[in-house]
């Protein structure tokens, strides 16, 4: 039969995703590890908790499987972006890993747009930001100058794991672009950061492509769990590259909303350009030579979760939005901007705070739920009229996967305010999907992801839009752009 197995390496716990050849999965299963806060804005993960988090999936899978150990032929890894996990020359680890959530490294991103301004942009496509790798390598020069000193190999969460699982040192193209190390274009490390920052290029891992094999399972592992062939681990990729790929965002036209606690809108990118300067992320995709670009809202499903939390502790989601469909579109008038832990796309304003404006004695609770989704959905159709305005891209149709994607009256207010037709996943499995489709092309299963993607991604129509709301909508989102600039200095 021969499985694959799309491992996710997120930030609160590892999940294993079996597929076989026709697309199905097998089974799944996944463990949990804890953040790390020693201090105000700062998060870290140790990462022995990855390693013990991939070994009790291991576990699970052979337990649910009984012909796991004798069929699995590939392994490729989705991880969360950005983190700093740093080696010493033996291999161990030099200090917990810092994440992408992080945000100690305000200074450092000052520092770097200070020295390489719009250069910065040219080579990676990106601003400095706080989420991103080369802020937290000098912040750890700065601030642990004796911790660097001992460094020898840097590289991202999941390819610590590739390198426990196969003993190799590689990342691929679309986790690196994350770095603001890459020269995204050339697709190598960039000789001008690197020297700038006095950064050795040694210490840095091997660049592939996500499909490429980096290595096998090493020997050890294959008798600790009893693995009967020689196990290819791909390059695997960054999580919403993955995701992408399990979404089947694989050719120009379809473009992608992804709810959880943060929100992403995101559209397959054919080159390396340089349109966007900066406001809308740009990095490789998990496709060879492809592309993708990505804006981010900071707290979208984060908002939800917050409301509800507050105002409705002891009810569920479905209880809370329950009466939402008798709310007209706009809440009348109501309106809510999602910057409760400030935003990143369009404003990349990390101290802007959220906000209720227009209320007045009509408004119900269900006007203030209804309020924030649309608040959320208008913030990501910011980062949608970006990629619109700077290239002047349509989107046929619009994928809705997480958080998003669970409730109808949502599905129809995002189709409503994008005018787009809204679509779903019929399977909705993330970037674990995603990381197990390079590894059967890794395999030679198929030729391309794109072909892949015809067996293992599959779509049901969820939502089209309905005109009158869409005109009420855009009068509402011509309001709801003022609302950053009128409060931004409170």
């Amino acid at each position: 039969m021969g499985y694959v197995l799309g491992i996710d390496l997120g930030t609160s716990s590892l999940k294993g995703l079996l597929m076989n050849k026709s697309g199905k999965v097998v089974a799944f299963a996944g463990a949990d590890y804890s953040l790390l806060h020693p201090k105000k804005g700062y998060s870290e993960q140790n990462g022995e908790e990855w390693i013990k988090a991939c070994e009790t999936v291991f576990s699970k899978l052979i337990e649910k499987v009984s012909d796991f150990q004798k069929e699995l032929e590939g392994i490729a890894i989705s991880g969360q972006m950005h983190g700093l996990v740093t080696l010493d020359e033996k291999y161990n680890t030099v200090r917990p890993a810092i994440l992408w959530n992080d945000t100690r490294t305000t200074a450092q991103c000052a520092e770097i747009m200070e020295d390489f301004g719009e250069r910065l942009i040219e080579i990676t496509k990106n601003k400095a930001l706080e989420g991103f790798t080369l802020p937290k390598i000098l912040w750890m020069k700065e601030e642990e100058p004796g911790l660097w000193e001992k460094t020898a190999h840097i590289m991202l969460p999941k390819d610590y794991l590739i390198f426990r699982l196969t003993g190799e040192l590689a990342t691929d193209y679309s986790d690196a672009a994350g770095t603001l190390l890459l020269d995204v274009a050339a697709k190598k490390w960039s000789d001008e950061i690197l020297e700038k920052y006095g950064i050795d290029a040694k210490i840095l891992p091997k660049l592939y492509n996500s499909i490429d094999c980096v290595g096998k399972v090493s020997p050890e592992y294959r008798e600790k769990f009893g693995f009967e062939k020689e196990i290819k681990v791909m390059g695997g990729g960054a999580d919403n590259a993955c995701a992408a790929v399990g979404s089947g965002i694989t050719v120009s036209g379809l473009g992608m909303v992804s709810i959880g606690t943060s929100g992403v809108f995101l559209s397959y990118e054919e080159e390396a350009h340089s349109h966007y300067k900066g406001q809308l992320h740009l990095f490789n995709h998990g496709i060879p030579d492809a592309y993708y670009s990505m804006g981010v809202t900071l707290a979208a499903g984060h908002s939800l979760n917050w409301f509800k939390e507050t105002f409705a502790p002891n009810e569920s989601f479905e209880e809370l939005l329950s009466d939402i469909h008798s709310i007209p579109a706009g809440s009348d008038g109501l309106l809510f901007a999602p910057y409760i832990v400030g935003e990143r796309t369009p404003y990349a304003d990390s101290k802007v705070r959220g906000s209720f404006t227009r209320i007045d004695t009509t408004h119900t609770r269900s006007h203030f739920a209804r309020a924030v989704l649309e608040g959320i959905t208008f913030s990501l159709r910011d980062s949608k009229e970006l990629m619109a305005g700077l290239t002047g891209r349509k989107f046929d149709k619009i994928l809705s996967v997480g958080g998003g994607s669970k409730n109808k009256e949502w599905l129809q207010i995002q189709a409503d305010i994008f005018d787009t037709e809204i679509i779903t996943l019929t399977t909705e499995q993330g970037p674990g999907l995603g990381a197990a489709m390079m590894a059967a092309v890794g395999l030679g299963w198929f030729n391309n992801l794109n072909e892949c993607a015809g067996t293992f991604v599959h779509y049901k129509s969820a939502a089209l839009p309905k005109s009158e709301n869409v005109r009420k909508y855009n009068e509402v989102y011509e309001s709801y752009r003022k609302i950053y600039e009128a409060t931004k200095d409170l």
